[in-house]
């Protein structure tokens, strides 16, 4: 017998409205890894994970026969847990398939991140779920076929539920294509009216609910409404493709509850529950004497469900050969590190990513940024696990050529995304939006090594950046070529640095890669740091904000605003 844990009952008295309705479906999105109640890096209990959604997801099916239960995608990178089954242990059963067969979800969405790891982990997972992936406008280039399951029907006290899922077709410009070789990745409007036609026509549904792992923001990364295979195109389908009743997205992690208006003026629910199993989104859909269907939504956060003894005990055997892996002593930290601190100029947190690249690829110069906002590396010891604190993605090492003109406007790019645009104005060295957080994400922010520069805040865009030499302190030429490090992200166009920075074309990015390493950029900083156990965590201090006179009463002014005083 299933019993309500702590705290569950608060939620669901708080949803009884939407509960005794008639069909519930409950969603997760961008779980990232967030597995057990337990952070590998800083080795103690979190108050988010799959253990507390297990725990909410049984107590609603204590209350309701009517049930639907699914993931969003981006499940399959994010934590040391899925470091270590998709890449040290790849061959046993994926920690992830036990999970999501053991909660009995329905389907999951593909995301973004479930392709980074590449077709030797995702193609496993397809066969090892008891449940499809779904994206249906991820395609077999041969057949023109989805290379996942399209949609799925879920047939519920009588009412057949149709759910068709989608994923930002933005993954070509983010991994190399060996990461998603045979696959295209076609706009998500144009197939979100194919499949509402197809599933319409050959399934009859009563209700027809979108699980798309793609953002809220359509204009996100100075895309608009009109730009083809937009990566954040969940509106835009609820605006423009009729008959969705509700639409369940994720993909940038944000939370949203909103109701949007169809293309003939109906309602469409559209929720965003965030990430790492920090809330389950709730949608309920009453079907009225006409049989028409009404949606209601909320996001019922999970900080306060109490973890599940059940759920803890069934994996707890992977929990501890996860931590075995993740508590092996790597290196000692001598000195504090912050990640914030390179909002302000050279920080060893970055740096070593820096000097591993540089190191391995043999480049001229690399490019590199903070990965999260405000991640701290105590004094101690520096272990496996806290190594995804450090670098957080499974990204892999390429390098392009650029010429020393295009590097530099890719650097004043980076650093418009970075800088106000009057600082005196503003009273704010860095961008940040009303509620005094960053305007820009973090990740962003790429600085360079290999060169020393200098930085001007107080100068317009296209005017900021002033490189001085290379590193060694030989001439720096505008008009020569130079190999340059990146991550697999970035040497791919993720986050438009290359094309509105540099000026290259998807097709120029392509044509400049030079070299492209296999290994996983994290395990090239690990032997960095193992080769190099006395000067790994040194900054470099090969850039700065100028005049320093001038810009120091401003970053001290950020730092109070970012608690870093």
């Amino acid at each position: 017998m299933r019993q309500l844990v702590c705290g569950v009952a608060t939620f669901l008295l708080a949803s009884a409205s939407l509960i005794a309705q008639n069909i519930n479906v409950l969603y997760t999105t961008d779980v990232h890894g967030a597995i057990f109640p337990y952070s590998f890096t800083e080795e103690k209990a979190v108050n988010n994970s799959m253990s507390q959604v297990f725990s909410y997801i049984q107590a609603v099916r204590d209350t309701s026969v009517n049930v639907i239960v699914l993931d969003n995608g981006d499940f399959l990178q994010g934590t040391p847990v899925n470091y270590y089954y998709n890449y040290v242990e790849p061959t046993a059963v994926n920690i992830v398939s036990e999970v999501y067969n053991y909660l009995g979800f329905d389907a999951i969405g593909v995301g973004n991140h479930d392709i980074e790891p590449g077709h030797e982990v995702y193609d496993k997972i397809k066969h090892e779920l008891h449940m499809p992936l779904i994206a249906a406008n991820a395609v077999d280039k041969q057949t023109r076929q989805p290379y996942f399951a399209p949609y799925i029907v879920a047939e519920r006290s009588g009412k057949r539920i149709a759910v068709i899922g989608l994923i930002t077709p933005y993954i070509s410009h983010w991994l190399p294509e060996s990461k998603w070789a045979g696959i295209d990745f076609e706009d998500m409007v144009e197939s979100a009216q194919k499949w509402v036609n197809i599933v319409r026509e050959k399934e009859h549904p009563d209700a027809i609910i979108g699980l798309f792992h793609s953002g809220y923001d359509y204009t996100y990364g100075g895309q608009t409404a009109d730009s083809y295979c937009n990566e954040n195109a969940s509106v835009l389908v609820a605006e423009r493709v009729e008959g969705f009743n509700a639409i369940l997205i994720g993909h940038d992690h944000k939370m949203y509850n909103r109701t949007i208006l169809g293309p003939k003026g109906a309602e469409v629910a559209v929720l965003d529950a965030g990430t790492a199993a920090r809330n389950v989104g709730l949608l309920s859909i009453n079907f009225d004497a006409q049989g028409k269907a009404h949606c209601k939504t909320q996001l019922v956060d999970m900080k306060n469900v109490a973890p599940s003894a059940q759920f803890d005990q069934n994996f707890a055997s992977h929990l501890d050969k996860v931590k075995n892996y993740t508590q092996k002593q790597l290196s000692y930290v001598s000195t504090e590190m912050h990640s914030t601190e390179a909002l302000f100029g050279s920080a060893s947190i970055v740096d070593v990513a820096h000097k591993a690249m540089l190191s391995y690829a043999k480049a001229d110069v690399s490019i590199s940024a903070p990965l999260q906002f405000n991640t701290v590396i105590p004094v101690g010891n520096l272990t496996v696990g806290k190594m995804f604190s450090i670098y957080r993605y499974e990204n892999t090492l390429n390098v392009l050529t650029l010429s020393g003109e295009e590097l530099k406007n890719y650097l004043e790019y980076s650093y418009s995304l970075w800088l106000s645009d009057d600082v005196e104005k503003e009273n704010h060295l860095i961008k940040v939006n009303d509620r005094g957080r960053l305007k820009n994400p973090i990740f962003n922010f790429d600085s360079a090594a290999g060169i020393i520069y200098t930085v001007d805040p107080f100068k317009p865009d296209g005017e900021r950046i002033s490189i001085v030499s290379m590193a060694d302190g030989t001439p720096f030429d505008m008009q020569k070529n130079y190999t340059v490090a990146f991550n697999s992200y970035r040497s791919n166009g993720g986050g438009g640095h290359l094309e509105r920075g540099a000026g290259l074309t998807q097709q120029e990015i392509a044509q400049r890669q030079i070299k492209s390493f296999d290994r996983d950029l994290r395990s090239i900083i690990v032997d960095y740091i193992a080769n190099n156990p006395d000067t790994w965590n040194k900054p470099l201090n090969n850039w700065k904000f100028v005049p320093e006179n001038r810009v120091e009463k401003y970053i001290d002014v950020d730092k109070k605003i970012f608690n870093l005083q």
